[in-house]
């Protein structure tokens, strides 16, 4: 029958009046396909249709576009895309691991690799593409391998464990993504791009350039515009390098293809079906081939606008297209939007329209800053209508952006590129599209589609927004009604103090398995957003004595959680440098180690400055000193101070009865020994403490977290102070009370906040927030009306008899050293941007350079000057 004629639903007595579509290839558009015959009842369980599906993987479609999630602990069945009992419910018959090896037009059969044939009404090719690999000697070497499957991860992963060096071909997507996994494993990681900049199809220049910046400062060494001339082999045919364009030579022990994929159009090209010169199965608007009985969706097809599309928004748009037709009903595909938005290496990168400006006449609005690795460019059209843009580094905006492009902007282009205090930002919020702007670019649906839903399951469900890259999550939720919903964020329906008590309780020790355990149904198996994961990650190292979880922060799938100075263990400045800043606990220090700080300083041409925590800081440290200049403060004795952490910073002190005439208790005595106890306890925020020996308060206790003040009968302890731009005294929670008792209220009251605070929410914050304020904190810490003080006693307890110092832990671990230099490639050479000039005798940044290139403001037409 007619492949654009409805199929009639069978009879007892018309059994061949059913069609039987073959469909070769299941992957993610395949599966996209077989979704769409569902939606419009084509199927053998509503008795219209018998469909075969020949996949030539052993597994059904997953989600090649979180590939990559696999090496953060998704497991294959995490990726999969097709529900449990989909097949089943809808009489699919799906043969996995015996693809379709050639195809008769002329009977209308197709023959699989099992010899077994099918003979088919309707037939859909939706092979893909296959990795490119350039033809160069030794590419076939051993430890030779390409990153397109499941397959090819397990395989990378097993010869990576005997493996210290890895290549990747290809700065692309998927050439970064296979970067960041080698590093994940262990490997040094090289990266050599032929192009002249990283992801040269998504960005221009100067976002190539900011890319590559932060790349190198993850510890990947990148080599731009040389190519690979020969993979070297030993003598039994292993890899041991790479010969470049350029001359030089690379050393490897494996090398990851990933310079580009081809359509995989053999089958189509061998029936005799019309292929594109450069590759793709030739296909009209409805996805329709030379043969009108064979259509190709996907990565296969040379689309009616004579493009391959590599990307899975269009692969999704041509199955639906393909299914319309084949259904009986009207549609086209004509092309497809470009953009993109991921996260590579945990970088946001972000491309949409005419991102490279390549309509004439058109006029660049850019923002960089290389010291923060970010970029930013809108291109415009004289009249103000957005074209394009590239984001890299901050995307924030991107879920706004892409849906505008088109329209003139409501706002001066600049102010949505500059950062804040510079005539920015702006936010747009998408109150400002139109009900027809598309807000999820993989599926195709509109800001007036996802207006019709009220939760983001019902919009998911209903019309697949968000299922795909995830980029438009945030701007759904913004679109939707807001509901009392207390959750997390979109990841989690449950809060930070809930998600507590599940990681105590259920003794969880990584954050993917409690998103795939706790998460929502519709998060589970993702990877998780920039809101849950540092709170997680918070909670875990919290809980890490008592859960079994390693205490160190930078083991594992810990690191990937931390926030940004946490990397390094060290706060990074505004000139990309970082400062030291080790424990001085209660502000005491021999002259022996202030001598040891001296000669740090000295030697390393740190600048010093005395803090308002009775610290001393050191200033100017590169990434690759870190190490040497904590090797010498760790043998002197000290320890990490968290300045970087959310975590306890400083107990300040006064110097109590023991010097001073008008104090009555030991206050250094007691700020040491609390600063001691409670050294390295993460918490929902930063935690600042002091001790006053007497009333007359110069230790300023009442704008601390907690702050002690002695008595004559003790010491008094007040809760929920805070200083800053919301200063707030803090109130008194107890009072005269003896040494133990004190301790054992701190211990409470510590837990008591790290148990039930949202994320990054100061104990002041929390204290004016929690049901009851002041009086329930009380009655559950001091009059333990909750029946909780012998466990946060416990889980104190935990913390202090497992605590270990992380620059220590770092310095005797060289693996846990690797990740402390500027470049791989050259690791004792200094970053030549991390400059400084003279001030004071001493040194500041070079702010010459860090003051960036000056952003020529241009009006344009119709509007103010």
């Amino acid at each position: 029958m007619p492949v654009s004629t409805p199929p009639t639903a069978p009879t007892p007595s018309s059994p061949a009046a059913v069609p039987t579509l073959v469909v070769v290839g299941h992957g993610m558009v395949g599966q996209r396909f077989l979704e769409a015959l569902a939606e419009r009842g084509l199927t053998a369980a509503a008795g219209t249709a018998r469909v075969v599906v020949l996949g030539e993987e052993p597994r059904a479609a997953y989600d090649r576009v979180r590939l990559t999630s696999y090496f953060a602990g998704r497991t294959p069945q995490d990726l999969s895309l097709v529900e449990p009992g989909f097949m089943e419910r809808h009489g699919f018959e799906l043969r996995l691991g015996d693809p379709a090896v050639s195809v008769d037009r002329a009977a209308r059969t197709v023959t699989a690799r099992s010899g077994k044939t099918f003979r088919y009404d309707t037939l859909v090719l939706a092979t893909g593409s296959a990795p490119f690999v350039p033809p160069v000697p030794g590419k076939d070497s051993t430890g030779c391998f390409v990153y397109r499957t499941i397959e090819d991860l397990l395989a990378i992963e097993e010869y990576a464990k005997s493996a210290r060096t890895g290549a990747v071909v290809g700065g692309g997507l998927l050439g970064l993504e296979a970067a960041g996994a080698l590093k994940g494993l262990g490997l040094d990681t090289h990266v050599v791009e032929f192009a002249p900049r990283l992801m040269p199809v998504q960005v221009d220049e100067g976002g190539g350039a900011a890319l590559l910046r932060t790349v190198e400062e993850m510890g990947l060494t990148v080599h731009t515009g040389v190519g690979t001339q020969e993979v070297l082999a030993d003598g039994d045919g292993a890899v041991t390098g790479m010969a470049l364009s350029d001359g030089s030579e690379l050393a490897a022990d494996l090398v990851v293809f990933s310079a580009g994929v081809r359509p995989r159009d053999g089958l189509g090209r061998d029936c005799g079906l019309a292929v594109g010169p450069r590759g793709g199965i030739v296909v009209d608007e409805e996805c329709r081939t030379s043969d009108p009985a064979v259509f190709a969706i996907g990565e296969c097809a040379l689309a009616s606008d004579g493009r391959v599309y590599g990307l899975v928004a269009p692969g999704y748009e041509m199955a639906l297209t393909a299914a319309e037709v084949i259904a009986g009903g009207e549609a086209a595909f004509t092309g497809a939007d470009l953009s993109t938005k991921l996260k590579l290496l945990g970088v946001d990168v972000a491309s949409f329209g005419d991102a490279h400006g390549a309509t004439e006449g058109c006029l660049d609005v850019v923002y960089a800053d290389a010291r923060s690795g970010i970029y930013k460019k809108l291109v415009m059209a004289p009249d103000g209508t957005l074209l394009g843009g590239v984001l890299v580094g901050d995307a924030e905006q991107y879920g706004t952006l892409r849906p505008m492009t088109g329209s003139v902007l409501p706002v001066a282009p600049e102010q949505l590129v500059l950062p804040a205090g510079a005539g920015g930002p702006v936010a747009l919020g998408p109150s400002a599209l139109p009900d027809e702007a598309v807000i999820c670019s993989c599926h195709n649906v509109t800001k007036g589609a996802i207006r019709a839903h009220t939760t983001l399951p019902e919009v998911k469900k209903c019309t697949k927004a968000g299922t795909g890259c995830g980029s438009c999550v945030k701007v759904i939720g913004q679109l939707l009604p807001q509901s009392a919903d207390a959750g997390l964020c979109g990841c989690f329906a449950y809060t930070r103090s809930e998600l507590y008590e599940i990681v105590r309780t259920l003794r969880i020790t990584s954050y993917a398995e409690l998103l795939d355990s706790h998460g929502r149904e519709e998060a589970r198996g993702g990877e998780g957003c920039e809101v849950c994961k540092p709170a997680v990650g918070s909670v875990i190292a919290s809980l890490a004595p008592t859960v079994g979880a390693s205490g160190y922060v930078l083991d594992g799938e810990q690191a990937a959680l931390q926030d940004t100075n946490d990397h390094f263990l060290a706060n990074l400045q505004r000139n990309g440098s970082y400062s030291i800043v080790p424990r001085i606990p209660g502000g005491e220090i021999t002259p022996e180690k202030l001598i040891v700080i001296g000669e740090v300083a000295r030697d390393f041409g740190l600048y010093t400055k005395i803090t308002g925590g009775q610290r001393i800081d050191l200033f100017g440290a590169r990434v690759d000193q870190l190490p040497r200049i904590w090797a010498r403060l760790v043998d002197a004795g000290f320890e990490s101070g968290h300045a970087y952490g959310k975590s306890l910073r400083t107990v300040k002190s006064c110097v109590g009865q023991t010097w001073c005439r008008y104090g009555v208790q030991d206050s250094v005595r007691m700020a040491i020994d609390l600063e001691l106890r409670y050294r390295g306890l993460r918490a929902p925020h930063k935690l600042k403490s002091a001790v006053s020996g007497c009333a007359r308060e110069c230790a300023e206790a009442r704008g601390k977290d907690f702050g002690i003040i002695a008595t004559a009968g003790g010491w008094n302890l007040y809760v929920g102070g805070n200083g800053g731009a919301t200063p707030r005294h803090a109130d008194l929670l107890a009072q005269d009370l003896s040494d133990a008792e004190l301790v054992r209220l701190i211990d409470r009251f510590l837990m008591f906040y790290i148990r039930t605070a949202d994320r990054l929410e100061r104990t002041s914050a929390w204290l004016e927030r929690i049901d009851g304020g002041l009086e329930h904190v009380r009655d559950v810490v001091v009059h333990d009306s909750l029946g909780l003080c012998d466990e946060l006693e416990r889980l104190m307890a935990d913390h202090v008899r497992g605590y270990r110092d992380e620059w220590a832990q770092t310095l005797s671990d060289p693996e846990r050293l690797r990740r402390f230099v500027t470049f791989v490639n050259a690791p004792g050479a200094p970053d030549p941007s991390v400059r400084f000039v003279p001030e004071r005798d001493q040194v500041k940044p070079d702010l010459d350079i860090l003051a960036g290139p000056v952003l020529a403001v241009r009006t344009l037409e119709g509007t103010a000057s």
